[in-house]
C-alpha cells in the first residue's frame, strides 16, 4: 500500500517550471529519503504533500485522500525547514499552545520531549536555544499528534552526530509503530538510514529505490558515488 502518491505533478512558482512532470510513490510504514542538492525541488515536493502548494496539474494523494484536504489535519505532521515556532515562549509553552490546537492530552507533551532529548530544556524560552535544540522543538510539535504521515523537510540539519543517530532511531521506531516518515535531506550519507530514496534533481526524480538496489544498479558501495553516477546516467 501506498501512503504517498504523487502522478504526473507539475509545479510553476514564480513563472518557474520547479516540477514540471514528477510520479512516486511512498510506502506505508516505510522511513522513505528525500534526497537531493539544494534546488532540486524537494521542499516544493514536500508542500504538495502536505497540501500548502498550488499545483499546475497532476494529482498528490496523501493516505488515500487529496493531499491537503480536511480528513488528513489530524493525520499529517509536518515540520518545516525553519523552525516553526514562537521563540519567545518555552519550549513547554510552544507545546501546549501545538497540543491545544490539535486537540490532543497533556500527556503527548512528556511524551515527545523526552522523544527528542529536551526534557533538561523543557522551561527555557525557545529564543535562547542553539539553532538545533530549536530544531527539535519543532520537530516535537510535529510528533504531538502522533500522525500517521510524518513530513520532515531536512529535519538532522545543525545536529551532533550522536543526536543525528539517535533521531535516525526514532524515526525507524514511529516506522515499526505503523507511522510513514517522509524525510528530506542533501546530505547522501543519510540515504542508508533509509528503507527507500527519492532521488531529485532540477525537479526531476531520477531514481525510486532501496539503498541496496541503488548499489546493485550502479555497483558503487558509497551511495554519493551511486547519486553521481545516476546524474552521469541522465547526462550523457
Amino acid at each position: 500500500m501506498s501512503a504517498i502518491r504523487v502522478d504526473r505533478l507539475r509545479v510553476v512558482r514564480g513563472g518557474n517550471v520547479v516540477l514540471p512532470d514528477l510520479s512516486c510513490e511512498v510506502a506505508e510504514g516505510s522511513v522513505t529519503g528525500l534526497l537531493g542538492p539544494s534546488g532540486s525541488g524537494k521542499t516544493t515536493l514536500i508542500r504538495t504533500v502536505v497540501g500548502v502548494q498550488r499545483i499546475a496539474a497532476g494529482s498528490v494523494e496523501a493516505l488515500g485522500e487529496p493531499a491537503g484536504t480536511r480528513p488528513l489535519r489530524s493525520r499529517v505532521g509536518y515540520m518545516t525547514q525553519a523552525p516553526s515556532v514562537y521563540g519567545d515562549l518555552t519550549v513547554r509553552e510552544n507545546l501546549r499552545f501545538f497540543a491545544r490546537v490539535l486537540g490532543v492530552p497533556r500527556e503527548a507533551i512528556e511524551r515527545v520531549l523526552g522523544e527528542v532529548s529536551l526534557a533538561d530544556q523543557a522551561e527555557r524560552v525557545v529564543s535562547r536555544l542553539s539553532g538545533g535544540q530549536r530544531i527539535r522543538v519543532s520537530l516535537a510539535t510535529a510528533l504531538l499528534g502522533k500522525p500517521d504521515l510524518l513530513v520532515l523537510d531536512e529535519p538532522t540539519v545543525g545536529l551532533d552526530p550522536v543526536l543525528r543517530r539517535d533521531l535516525w532511531q526514532l524515526f525507524h521506531d514511529l516506522a515499526d509503530g505503523g507511522a510513514t516518515l517522509l524525510v528530506s535531506s542533501h546530505v547522501m550519507d543519510e540515504a542508508d538510514r533509509c528503507d527507500a530514496l527519492l532521488l531529485l534533481r532540477d525537479g526531476r526524480l531520477l531514481v525510486q529505490a532501496t539503498p541496496a538496489e541503488l548499489r546493485a544498479r550502479t555497483g558503487a558501495d558509497r551511495l554519493d558515488d551511486a547519486f553521481l553516477r545516476i546524474v552521469e546516467e541522465e547526462a550523457s
